[in-house]
């Protein structure tokens, strides 16, 4: 495919209003969500809301704006010094008064009263940087040495950086928009086969040598196991859903976000919602994302170029996959992951860097080939 000259029209609209539309609806869900576990940390039960607000919604939607000004082509010539940063970022998390942990894991930077996660980031200068890649080898993408090898090695990199944190459910969700991009950049077959093949031995390996993965499995594959220790979050949120039927019990009437679901706000954000909103709510919200995910891969069919095409299906496949682990690791369908539902869930750095991405489809979407 070869750049377009073609002059810029209208962005699609509708993909920028359905952005907003859950970002919204984020809002209104921490604002039940996070009640309970915000007046009992901080004695207010609208701090959490507050944050989300002045620290995720108002920069990301300025960011995103930002971002639908500024031409695709700009971040071609951006990939790579901005992929340096985020490993110079991802390797400070574990630098002594700069990284912070939490619950074990760290995976936030902490500069006075400013915080970030760089695997956030990472999720979408990884995806700039591969699509910048992808189309520099042009036709030598099917080369093995030229093509599969440096991916890989590519991959290894960011992947261990990621785990050493550790946050398995990103390096998952990176991998997964990887392979995509890597498929649609019109690689053999069999290079996809291999590629998925070691990723699987390697998340195979990951699971086996850590405990707590290991636990994760063995109660995805047994939730009847110790339901008030390493099942407990699953069992909880099952029951939460549950509990919601089809109608759910009403805004604001969740009875888990009462300290019983742990990250009611954060990862766990779904249960509230079907246990609040019911089997009609959840199911409006995933043909929200549904929705979301046809027109991001509608501007990609229809994207100008190499580079843009491939970068718009790298962030829908990114945030669209995200939202299936999700919801599947709160309904059961997969072990527990610990990777945020996009754009509901609590966590300022996801929201922006995820409405930042919208904004750079937004501005492919202006260039996009109009359909005669």
């Amino acid at each position: 495919m070869t750049p377009s000259n073609s002059n810029p029209h209208e962005p699609d609209y509708g993909f920028f209003l359905l952005a907003i539309l859950l970002s919204i609806l984020g809002l209104a869900m921490i604002t039940s969500a996070s009640a309970v576990f915000s007046f009992d940390r901080f004695g207010d039960n609208y701090y959490f809301l507050k944050h989300q607000f002045f620290y995720g919604v108002i920069p990301g939607i300025i960011l995103l704006l930002v971002a639908s000004k500024i031409k695709y082509t700009i971040w071609q010539k951006l990939a790579l010094p901005f992929l340096f940063l985020t490993i110079i970022l991802l390797v400070a998390v574990f630098i002594p008064g700069i990284g912070f942990g939490y619950g074990g894991a760290r995976r936030w930077i902490h500069i006075g009263s400013f915080s970030l996660q760089p695997a956030e980031i990472c999720k979408l200068t990884f995806i700039i940087y591969l699509a910048a890649l992808l189309t520099k080898k042009g036709k030598s993408i099917k080369d093995f040495s030229l093509s599969f090898i440096p991916f890989v090695i590519l991959i290894g990199v960011i992947g261990f950086l990621i785990m050493r944190e550790p946050d398995m459910g990103t390096a998952v969700v990176i991998g997964i928009s990887s392979f995509i991009m890597y498929f649609v950049a019109g690689v053999p077959l069999w290079q996809l086969f291999l590629l998925g093949v070691t990723g699987g031995f390697v998340g195979w390996l990951l699971i086996k040598i850590a405990p707590y993965r290991m636990a994760r499995l063995t109660v995805f594959l047994h939730p009847e196991i110790d339901p008030q220790g390493i099942g407990y979050q699953i069992n909880q949120a099952l029951l939460a859903i549950g509990s919601g039927g089809i109608f759910g019990l009403g805004f604001g009437h969740s009875r888990q976000k009462y300290l019983y679901l742990p990250e009611p706000a954060g990862d766990s954000i779904f249960a509230i919602l079907g246990e609040e909103l019911g089997l009609i709510g959840c199911l409006m919200l995933i043909i929200l994302f549904l929705v979301f995910a046809y027109k991001g891969l509608k501007i990609s069919q229809n994207a100008p170029d190499t580079f843009s095409k491939l970068l718009t299906v790298g962030i829908t496949s990114w945030i669209t996959f995200q939202v299936f682990i999700n919801i599947s690791a709160m309904i059961g369908l997969i072990p527990l992951t610990g990777i945020p539902l996009p754009f509901i869930s609590y966590g300022g750095s996801a929201l922006i860097i995820t409405l930042i991405g919208v904004g750079i489809i937004l501005n492919i979407s202006k260039y996009s080939i109009e359909e005669s």
